[in-house]
């Protein structure tokens, strides 16, 4: 399966329990079809203290979320939108289905 979003992109979240956040895409899993998105589906994780973290303790982290769950922000409207390809000056492009600006 090929996918639409990639590293450093803006997306929403329109399904699930985080529906209606949105944040940055930091990771892609193209393996699994899992991102992990900025400040989307936080999970408490039990750290055993450690040099790094002497401490120990619980910390947030954020948890992979099905690329199905995601949808890509327009640049230009704000707006979720679909993704196509097109040929431009000879490189193949994303572009949005809404706007049809490249991306």
């Amino acid at each position: 399966m090929k996918l639409k979003i990639k590293t450093g992109d803006t997306v929403r979240v329109i399904a699930g329990d985080h529906k209606g956040s949105e944040g940055k895409v930091l990771r892609v899993f193209r393996e699994k079809n899992k991102a992990i998105v900025e400040g989307v589906n936080e999970v408490s994780k039990h750290e055993k203290p450690s040099a790094q973290n002497p401490q120990g303790g619980i910390t947030k982290k954020e948890a992979p979320i099905h690329v199905s769950n995601l949808s890509l922000i327009d640049p230009k409207s704000g707006d979720a939108t679909r993704v196509g390809y097109e040929e431009r000056d000879g490189k193949k492009v994303r572009v949005s289905k809404k706007s049809n600006e490249v991306i």
